[in-house]
């Protein structure tokens, strides 16, 4: 008789790209801004990983305004990653993500969520993904807002040579430093250097680029995008100077320099 085989099928990652509209004011209908697409498969998943699970659960809220979700949110897995990739990042340390990915062996799909637009870019998530491949299981992003791709092609500057090089030092002399060394590059070689603040600091990061480019550097800051109240400037510093100081510390906000 004919050997009987058993087929084990795996979960798949679903990348799930959330509003960047956490910590906002302004709350906009999802279907503003996030894909049908994106929130379907939002509302089919019950296994989760995720940057912080209270933004998660008021995520899923949000998304089954708009289709129902498969479970009560009480009853679906949130499992946070760990503090200290929150800290270090993903690539710093040792950590495991793979133990995170067991309910993908055992057949059921997962969503991983960060606080606001894609996971892993900008966010933590890249160690999940990278488990992911190493224990085969099929990984899916989904369409939705990514601020620093939105942020870049409405600067002006160019895209089609960009670096994004995360935080920049808080201390004020490393932070000098360092737009130095990043506006050198950028004018050289003509990459357009993408950066982020803490939002709490984004007047302080404004006067250190005004105090610290070149005239004829050309700065972009995008700030509260996809919100009504989004505020997109790109000009030279010599032209900045004269703006009034439109940002705010309260809104996230992506910085980028070149020519």
């Amino acid at each position: 008789m004919p050997q009987s085989t058993t087929v084990s099928t795996k979960g798949r990652l679903y990348l799930v790209p959330a509003p960047l509209d956490f910590g906002c004011a302004e709350t906009p209908d999802l279907r503003a801004t996030m894909p049908m697409g994106t929130v379907t498969v939002a509302a089919s998943l019950s296994q989760w990983i995720c940057e912080n699970a209270k933004s998660a659960r008021a995520y899923l809220k949000r998304v089954n305004d708009i289709t129902p979700l498969c479970q009560p949110i009480q009853a679906m897995s949130l499992v946070e990653l760990p503090r200290e990739v929150h800290k270090k990042g993903d690539h710093h340390g040792n950590f495991d993500a793979r133990p995170l990915l067991q309910p993908a062996l055992q057949g059921q799909h997962i969503g991983l969520v960060s606080e606001a637009g894609m996971p892993a870019i900008a966010d933590p998530g890249s160690s999940v993904v990278r488990a992911a491949h190493e224990l085969g299981i099929h990984v899916v992003p989904l369409v939705g807002p990514v601020s620093l791709l939105l942020a870049l092609a409405a600067s002006g500057l160019n895209g089609q040579n960009f670096a994004f090089v995360g935080y920049l030092p808080q201390d004020p002399q490393d932070r000098v430093t360092r737009i130095r060394e990043l506006e050198s590059l950028a004018l050289k070689s003509g990459q357009t250097q993408l950066f982020i603040e803490t939002p709490y600091r984004n007047l302080a990061m404004r006067q250190a680029l005004l105090q610290t480019l070149q005239h004829n550097t050309r700065l972009a800051i995008s700030s509260g995008l996809t919100l009504d109240s989004a505020c997109i400037t790109s000009d030279c510093i010599k032209e900045w100077k004269q703006k009034p100081a439109l940002l705010n510390n309260a809104t996230p906000a992506v910085f980028a320099i070149g020519r």
